[in-house]
């Protein structure tokens, strides 16, 4: 399998662009094709990043994508093997949902929530539930946060969200803090979309 020919890059940063950063390693600069949502917390310029990537080889290229975790990395090449994504639209999913979220809403069979992404409409939508419905088996359950507590999904819904917009908001926050910090956190993640 190509894809896992650079199953990791770590460099020094030294440029960013809306969906890309460059990495120095060793004399060489590489670019990195990461989520949109992952550009601002791989690191400021002249940090040491580490990327977990995949390469992917098409007949006239090969494109380098990374991402902060082995989890997005694993569901991004899950994604690939479902006939008409491409590495594109498994990017702008994972800029969309963490995997966590994308698992969740997945097992939902949540098409509408799964068509937000743009690029992927109702006829993708249900061929990635149908497709990925019990393969996205990461073991988000055993890390500490990765279900959000039913109580704060349950106030986020009653304030008007979806079930799996409320999880995928919750997912982004730290579990470590209280209550109403995640659900104020979740508020300004939902409202920056």
């Amino acid at each position: 399998m190509v894809s896992s020919l650079i199953s990791s890059v770590s460099g020094a940063l030294s440029a960013t662009g809306p969906d890309w950063v460059d990495l120095s390693v060793g004399g060489i600069t590489l670019r990195v094709n990461v989520p949109d949502t992952a550009v601002s917390s791989v690191g400021r310029l002249g940090d040491i990043a580490l990327l977990y990537t995949s390469l992917q080889v098409r007949e006239d290229s090969l494109t380098l994508f990374g991402f902060p975790t082995e989890d997005e990395r694993q569901t991004f090449e899950t994604l690939l093997d479902i006939s008409g994504i491409g590495p594109r639209l498994a990017l702008a999913m994972l800029g969309r949902f963490s995997p966590q979220a994308l698992a969740q809403t997945v097992e939902a069979g949540d098409t509408r929530t799964l068509s937000t992404v743009p690029g992927v409409g109702r006829r993708t939508a249900s061929r990635i539930v149908l497709e990925l419905k019990g393969k996205l088996d990461l073991d988000f359950g055993d890390a500490p946060g990765a279900a959000p507590d039913s109580d704060l999904v349950d106030a986020l819904t009653a304030l008007g969200y979806g079930d799996s917009e409320a999880r995928e908001a919750l997912s982004r926050t730290n579990a470590s803090e209280s209550e109403e910090d995640r659900i104020r956190a979740a508020l300004e993640h939902l409202a920056g979309e």
